[in-house]
């Protein structure tokens, strides 16, 4: 159960899930807690370099939610591309080849890679002690569990009122110094 082995799992998906489940559910939660991270400081960045930016003449403009509609014509295309890419080298490091998998078992990890563990470390920083690494995976994952409830929070409050996250700062930070 999720208690012996010493983890959260408050709706029992650990209960019902084989090893081989298990290691794709870290999976997808380490890589969209990457994805997340990276989104919250998109959205800061993009919004506070918002006008100053030597792409695209500087005319992306508004909450980060809708900068990517205003990419031009083509972008889009080498954006996805690129994604793509890393995927695919993300999937080939992985993922046991479709057409060695069981049929009743689709979506296999293989035996010797653990999730997460791409092989990207070009700052050195994954220790080898593996207390200190199991130190830096949770840190990381709760890092990640972070950053996707705050873009979720940081797309949702875009999307209610149309003002950036940066500007819903600045805003707050005018009243008090009225108020003052």
């Amino acid at each position: 159960t999720a208690a012996e082995w010493g983890f959260w799992d408050p709706l029992g998906f650990a209960e019902k899930a084989d090893p081989n489940t298990l290691k794709r559910y870290r999976e997808a939660e380490i890589t969209h807690g990457r994805v997340a991270m990276l989104a919250v400081i998109g959205f800061f960045v993009g919004e506070a370099v918002e006008g100053s930016s030597f792409l695209f003449d500087a005319q992306i403009t508004g909450p980060a939610i809708s900068h990517f509609t205003q990419v031009p014509d083509g972008w889009d295309a080498l954006i996805v591309t690129m994604i793509g890419a890393a995927e695919a080298q993300r999937a080939q490091k992985g993922w046991v080849d479709p057409a060695e998998q069981a049929p009743d078992q689709p979506g296999t990890l293989k035996d010797d890679y653990y999730p997460g563990d791409i092989g990207f470390d070009p700052l050195g920083i994954k220790p080898e002690d593996p207390e200190e690494l199991d130190l830096m995976i949770t840190r990381e994952l709760q890092n990640g569990r972070l950053a996707m409830l705050a873009a979720a929070g940081f797309l949702a409050q875009e999307a209610v009122d149309g003002l950036g996250i940066v500007q819903h700062f600045q805003v707050g930070m005018i009243e008090k110094a009225v108020q003052l």
